[in-house]
């Protein structure tokens, strides 16, 4: 290996070291294991995680930010998070200085990743590190921004609330989502009523108890879709009674069957 090829996988390698970016823009590509990792931390600049295959999540106090294929998410600067992905999962990860960030939210999103702004990260995931100032590789990393600065919004958020009851609650439903659970039981077990209940869940998360739920299930079959296993499988898994009900759950959050989704961003890959 070169000199300079040993100096990017170090560089690489070590970015958790890393004090500041070698380069505004800095990229490349990695393997996440299926696992979630063993700490929580943060960075002084925004990344960008994209999933070319798999499923990857990225935590924060906030709630539960899912990519699945085509799509990627946007951490700002100094948000503490960890990642979880599915196994298998190869991720195009963009480290971006905070100034070069723009008007952009100070909050964690998914974005779609379109077709120009997939083909320019891949790209630049194999440029140097230290690219040269004024050169076609920080010409690159500038479109590439602009294409960031675009991408539309996607509602793959599952808000997680700060109130001590409604996380148990979360987490508990989000431990078995195929599992029946009504409001009122939690508003039994909790000793209030259950419109005081629903009140709090709609002021601290911004859904409805029940619109919170079918994300959270829809959410968490992702995994299972892409996997491979069968789509009626994974619906009962999830809470789904019937097997058209999931897919017109599915088709009204994704714009596609659970096989079309998954089978374009296969597609997409080459």
């Amino acid at each position: 290996m070169s000199t300079k090829g040993q100096a990017d996988t170090d560089l690489r390698a070590g970015l958790a070291e890393l004090k500041a970016l070698p380069r505004p823009v800095f990229g490349h590509a990695e393997s996440l294991p299926n696992a979630v990792l063993g700490y929580r931390h943060r960075h002084p600049w925004v990344q960008f995680a994209y999933a070319v295959q798999g499923v990857l999540e990225v935590q924060t106090n906030a709630g539960r930010f899912v990519a699945p294929p085509q799509r990627g998410v946007w951490i700002p600067a100094g948000v503490t998070h960890r990642v979880w992905s599915t196994a298998h999962t190869c991720v195009r990860s963009l480290y971006i200085d905070e100034g070069q960030s723009g008007a952009s939210p100070a909050r964690c999103r998914v974005l779609e990743v379109s077709p120009l702004l997939r083909e320019l990260v891949r790209a630049f995931s194999l440029v140097p590190v230290d690219y040269a100032p004024g050169s076609a590789d920080e010409r690159l990393a500038n479109v590439l921004l602009d294409q960031l600065s675009a991408a539309r919004e996607v509602d793959l958020m599952l808000p997680i609330p700060a109130d001590a009851q409604l996380r148990q609650l979360c987490r508990s439903v989000q431990a078995r989502p195929g599992e029946k659970a009504s409001l009122r039981d939690w508003s039994e077990r909790f000793g209030i009523s259950e419109k005081t209940l629903s009140r709090r869940f709609m002021r601290e998360t911004g859904l409805t108890y029940r619109a919170w739920l079918l994300r959270m299930r829809l959410l968490s079959a992702l995994p299972g879709l892409e996997r491979g296993e069968r789509v009626t499988d994974v619906a009962l898994n999830c809470g789904y009674e019937s097997l058209s009900a999931f897919i017109a759950a599915f088709g009204n959050l994704f714009n596609a069957t659970p096989g079309e989704f998954f089978n374009r961003a296969v597609e997409r890959q080459f």
